[in-house]
């Protein structure tokens, strides 16, 4: 398996949102924290990883939402896209770039790709016929028609799409078809207009056999892989449009349409790779290492809706480019949906129905730690999870607070009042004592196995475990008792709660990187940053026993419980719909 390889360096990208409104729950559970978890995780062991995220600002779903406000396209983008990135960082999400498809760079990337595509023999000029709105005068692509979905009989499909079923059809399959067009009531017609198409099915052999050597991917990726590559057919990658990328050809039809959205989309992975290596190093040509040399582990992180476009239309652009690496695991996680109190079932979530919630607004309400570890928790990874309030109440208190940080606050408080605020040095060690000391670097080799293998719920539950044992230790040698019968016996008991402390701090950092900076400042270690150079080994050095002697300080509160009554009262805001 391509697992077992070592490599150099790893290439982590994430699903690049659209800039036409606020991200929201849905998209951090999918896309976003989980590779976050992985390259905090990656720098604390020194490795050497590069974290790229960006917005996607072309597409129809951004002229839609300026035709709808009556602003021009860039007016949405630089909007949406300063409102994620100032949300993505309030949460944690640590991206070393986070890029931008409208800059300059870009269109040099991505007609880059196309040509490499077209001198290949990869693209070719097909007559198709599309919706035609009389009234505007305009083709409607993708989201600019809608109908009935001539699969499930859903009544807002999109031009070519199901958002309901996830099927996707020709044009003229779509079934009573309406513009999606502010002002415009007309129905729409067919007519012909001149596309370029990408040779998908010429690419089937190379498709299979890579991904039949990757049978450790996640079972929705590969089934929705393995049914795209049975049935490839050629994929049209321009639109009638006038923003976006232009087509880089000298012909008179390609001069009104511009590339799709989803042809330039994961373009944007390598223009924003190439933008870091100029900013970092003022080096044009940095990024090479990070997709062409096989000494380079590439990851993709992603909702299941956009599998196909990363599991099968990416590789096989990148096959034509002939020097490009492949992603050696593409991670897709399912949907977060949303619980609905009234009715007691889960219901999808989406901005339209008002339910969804969005970074901005839960972050005005509760610590960026609280929702990461909920949504870690809760992470919908095999099947479709629920952001529910009452257990985003239950978890963060009853794991985080009571077992992680009551342990941490109550060992600390008891270490810094009858040791001089500092690491009790240990007399004699029993069993139970090196029980626990045994316990702790097999159980940080526990939380990494499962972070390498992008088991992220598992991996916090290990992490939660260490908690439990530490408690459970606590509440056998009651130290609060013996501090005033046998002083040895408690500092060794403190001693050992003290080694717990420190790898707690390692162990927590991936996922509740805010409480773990205040930890490690209050026990005066330095959690390694790392990055695309590397660095120490600090989570191979949260194995080692720490020294007696060590200072500390007087501790704080490090998850603050969240109330009952205020969870009550947002929760009936988001039923109101005020949680976007």
């Amino acid at each position: 398996m391509s697992t077992e390889k070592r490599f150099e360096r790893t290439l982590v990208t994430s699903a690049l949102p659209y800039a036409n409104g606020h991200i929201h729950l849905g998209h951090i559970a999918g896309a976003y924290l989980p590779p976050d978890i992985y390259c905090r995780y990656k720098r604390l062991r020194g490795e050497r990883v590069l974290f790229i995220g960006g917005s996607d600002e072309y597409g129809v779903p951004i002229t839609l939402s300026a035709l709808k406000e009556n602003v021009s396209p860039q007016e949405i983008i630089d909007r949406y896209h300063a409102a994620n990135a100032e949300a993505f960082a309030r949460l944690g999400i640590s991206f070393d770039l986070y890029g931008r498809t409208s800059w300059p760079l870009h269109i040099d990337t991505t007609q880059a790709f196309f040509k490499k595509l077209d001198e290949g023999g990869f693209v070719h000029k097909d007559d198709v016929q599309l919706w035609y709105s009389e009234q505007t005068e305009r083709f409607l692509p993708d989201r600019y028609v809608k109908g009935t979905c001539p699969r499930c009989g859903f009544e807002d499909a999109n031009g070519d799409e199901c958002e309901n079923c996830g099927a996707q059809y020709s044009y003229e399959e779509l079934v009573a078809p309406r513009a999606n067009i502010p002002g415009d009531t007309s129905t729409p017609v067919l007519r012909h207009s001149a596309h370029w198409f990408l040779d998908l099915p010429a690419f089937t052999d190379k498709l299979k056999a890579y991904l039949d050597t990757h049978p450790e991917w996640r079972a929705n990726v590969r089934g929705i892989a393995y049914g795209w590559a049975e049935d490839l057919r050629p994929r049209c990658i321009t639109r009638d449009t006038d923003w976006g990328v232009p087509i880089p050809l000298d012909d008179p039809d390609a001069a009104a349409k511009r590339l799709y959205v989803w042809f330039d989309n994961v373009i944007g992975y390598v223009t924003n790779t190439r933008q870091w290596g100029i900013d970092t190093y003022g080096d044009e040509n940095a990024w090479e290492i990070w997709w062409k040399d096989a000494g380079t582990r590439a990851l993709y992180f992603l909702g299941k809706d956009n599998v196909p476009f990363h599991a099968v239309i990416f590789p096989v652009m990148l096959m034509a480019q002939g020097d490009y690496i492949l992603a050696d695991n593409v991670v897709a996680n399912e949907y977060l949906n949303v619980f609905n109190r009234a009715t007691g079932q889960s219901e999808k979530g989406s901005k339209s129905r008002g339910n969804m919630i969005s970074v901005r607004w839960i972050l005005d309400k509760f610590a960026p730690d609280a929702v990461r570890y909920y949504l870690c928790a809760n992470a919908p990874e095999s099947r479709d999870s629920s952001f529910d309030w009452d257990e985003f109440l239950a978890r963060y208190n009853g794991e985080l607070c009571d077992v992680v940080g009551n342990f941490v606050h109550r060992c600390l408080t008891m270490t810094v009042r009858n040791f001089d605020s500092q690491v009790p040095e240990p007399g004699v060690l029993d069993e139970e004592d090196q029980a626990l000391l045994d316990f702790l670097p097999r159980q940080l080799d526990e939380v990494a196995d499962a972070l390498e293998r992008f088991r992220f719920r598992q991996a916090i539950e290990r992490f939660i475990e260490m908690g439990r044992r530490a408690n459970q230790y606590f509440d056998v040698k009651q130290p609060w008792v013996t501090r005033k019968t046998d002083p040895e016996r408690t500092a060794t008991t403190l001693y050992v709660c003290c080694q717990v402390v420190r790898a707690l701090c390692t162990a927590m950092a991936p996922f509740v990187p805010f409480g773990a900076a205040t930890l490690a400042d209050i026990i005066g270690i330095t959690l390694p940053t790392g990055g695309p150079e590397g660095g120490e080994d600090g989570w191979n050095a949260a194995k080692e026993l720490w020294p007696a002697g060590s200072p500390l300080q007087k501790p704080t509160v490090l998850f603050p419980k969240l109330d009952k009554d205020e969870i009550a009262l947002r929760a009936e805001e988001h039923e109101r719909g005020e949680a976007f």
